[in-house]
């Protein structure tokens, strides 16, 4: 059996993103509005449990940088070093 009979015969909710589909959707993630959009939407309902696990962890980066910026802003560390 081929690594493609095996692709093939893995159900749609478990098959795997290429290298590209996760360069892609880290791309399409990163904007501003609407990929914050897309993202939440892809984390609460993608068919696919790889893209939707990505989307999730993806997320999770987002609030942790929204978090330790949010700590240095009201500590004024952040005020420093742009000041």
């Amino acid at each position: 059996m081929s690594d493609k009979d095996i692709i093939y015969s893995i159900p749609d909710d478990y098959k795997p993103i290429s290298m590209w589909g996760y360069f892609w959707y880290q791309i399409l993630f990163s904007i501003p509005v609407i990929g914050t959009i897309i993202l939440i939407f892809k984390a609460i309902g993608a068919s696919n449990k790889n893209v939707r696990n990505f989307a999730r962890s993806y997320f999770c980066v987002l609030v942790l940088v929204l978090i330790i910026a949010g700590i240095l802003l009201a500590t004024g560390v952040l005020a420093g070093i742009m000041g």
